[in-house]
């Protein structure tokens, strides 16, 4: 009996963990198989909280990228850049981007958007709208593509009020990564090496982030609208003949072009948004058909569930579960190889942007000193070339990790660029008698914007103008239209690169 007993023991001892285990595999699946289902989310719902009730680990990641909110004003740390902007919104504030939860937050308070005090006051089109929120294929749907973008920018200020999120990128019936930006797919098809039918999930997990991360221009369409005759500023990438930055820019020479005319050069100046894909393609991580998800959006496991972390963001804040899910080597080998890429990517782009700035205003000497149009275009055309190389390879922040060989080859032929232009200046200053000018210092933020003419103060007063008083009707009105979340508000400071956040009045929703 004492045998059988200890026998007996034995096996309860086995066979419970096994019970037990197999209880919490059942569980895990099912709890898969939930996640796995396509619950009913209404169509053109716009708010990720209300998509959250059903993808909560989803959601809960998505939420965390409200911590990436410092505020880093660029042109503070690199004033070169408010002279190579001369009589562009950028030359007034320029910060390194936040978490995907500021994006219409950011798009809102920057000094770029200027203070409108209407629905039809400027200076900038909706299309600056266009990748900030999933309320803009929702008003795409609603009034259509040429009307979308029409009008100027405050004609949505009470519409788009939902941060980056889950409408962006997903089908709501089916949960698919889908595109809901129809000038992608423009693109695509112009471009031709992705063809509709051809493209994979995959590619899918790169093409969702393109809709944003890209460069592109506005392209004046005109329309018209019941007998009205209206100009829409559609949002264009310029693909057709490829996607390198020496490719756009000779599209955008065939099609003449320009962003904006310099204020201080007169050169047509072109000014690249963001082309993280473009150069993404072009590097080691492309090239092997990874996806931008693989590395900024990694796979989390928690018991016996698996999802995709949608705390966009910095994957060296992950590496464990980044990079060395493919690389040999340490966290801190990783962290000193990218510190190296920056270094010398700094070193050029600082370089680049003294050179571009002097150009600039070696040319408005040029110009005063009686310089003809026939004697300046071959330096213009020398400084528009040379600043849209530069900012090719530095408007994109990650694009000394997602190709370093190509940043550098255009950094270097940014410099090239600039240099082309001040010798061919230097030729024309002597010309006129100017042979001794030397470029008066930019050497910071406020110097900067002087030699541009800028008053700051009167354009930071307008702006907090607007944020007390339109801004205000705007949440208000988004509010009784149903559209305003306040989960999309959570935790939110008022904080921009021009106020400080301890005096500076708070928006309403804070």
């Amino acid at each position: 009996m004492k045998k059988s007993s200890v026998v007996f023991a034995l096996c309860v001892l086995a066979v419970v963990p096994m019970v037990l285990l197999t209880i919490s595999i059942r569980e895990n699946k099912a709890e898969q198989q939930t996640m796995n289902a396509v619950p009913a989310i209404k169509n053109g719902e716009t708010r990720s909280s209300e998509w959250g009730k059903n993808y909560p680990r989803q959601y809960d990641t998505y939420m965390q990228t409200r911590k990436s909110d410092n505020i880093t004003d660029v042109i503070k740390n690199d004033p070169g850049l408010v002279v190579m902007w001369g009589g562009y919104p950028f030359s007034k504030d320029y910060n390194k981007p936040r978490g995907h939860y500021y994006a219409v937050e950011d798009n809102v308070n920057s000094l770029r958007t200027a203070a409108p005090v209407d629905k039809k006051t400027g200076p900038l089109p909706t299309a600056c709208w266009t990748c900030k929120s999933p309320d803009v294929p929702r008003l795409v749907k609603r009034d259509g593509e040429l009307e979308y973008f029409t009008g100027k920018w405050a004609k949505y200020g009470d519409e788009v009020v939902n941060s980056i999120g889950c409408g962006d990128c997903h089908d709501n019936s089916t949960m698919k990564l889908t595109l809901t930006r129809d000038y992608l797919k423009r693109a695509l098809e112009a471009e031709g090496r992705l063809k509709a039918d051809d493209i994979t999930h995959q590619d899918m997990r790169s093409l969702v982030c393109a809709q944003c991360h890209v460069e592109y221009y506005f392209k004046k369409t005109e329309w018209e609208d019941k007998g009205e005759k209206k100009t829409a500023m559609v949002v264009a990438l310029p693909w057709n003949k490829g996607l390198s930055a020496d490719q756009e820019e000779v599209y955008y020479d065939s099609i003449n072009f320009s962003d904006w005319t310099h204020s201080l050069s007169k050169a047509p100046m072109l000014k690249a948004q963001h082309p993280d894909y473009e150069l993404f393609l072009t590097g080691a991580h492309g090239r092997n058909g990874l996806a931008c998800a693989d590395c900024h959006m990694p796979y989390v496991r928690e018991g016996g569930v698996k999802y995709s972390s949608h705390k966009v963001g910095n994957p060296l804040d992950n590496i464990a579960n980044t990079c060395l899910n493919c690389h040999k080597g340490t966290e801190a080998e990783f962290r000193q190889n990218v510190a190296t890429k920056l270094e010398r990517k700094n070193e050029l782009a600082k370089l680049a942007v003294d050179i571009l700035a002097k150009a600039h205003l070696e040319a408005k000497k040029a110009w005063d000193l009686g310089a003809t149009e026939e004697e300046m275009k071959p330096a213009l055309m020398d400084i528009r070339h040379g600043q849209w190389r530069w900012d090719f390879a530095v408007a994109g922040h990650g694009n000394f990790f997602h190709a370093p060989e190509e940043t550098l080859r255009l950094l270097g032929s940014a410099i090239n660029k600039g240099q082309d232009a001040r010798l061919k200046l230097r030729v024309i200053l002597a010309k006129y008698n100017g042979a001794d000018y030397v470029a008066p210092d930019f050497s910071t933020k406020e110097k900067a914007q002087a030699l541009v003419g800028m008053d700051y103060a009167a354009l930071v007063k307008e702006k907090m103008t607007f944020i007390n008083t339109l801004r205000q009707e705007w949440i208000k009105q988004s509010e009784t239209k149903g559209l305003y979340d306040p989960a999309s508000r959570k935790d939110m400071k008022f904080k921009t690169s021009y106020s400080d956040m301890d005096t500076a009045p708070k928006p309403a929703g804070n």
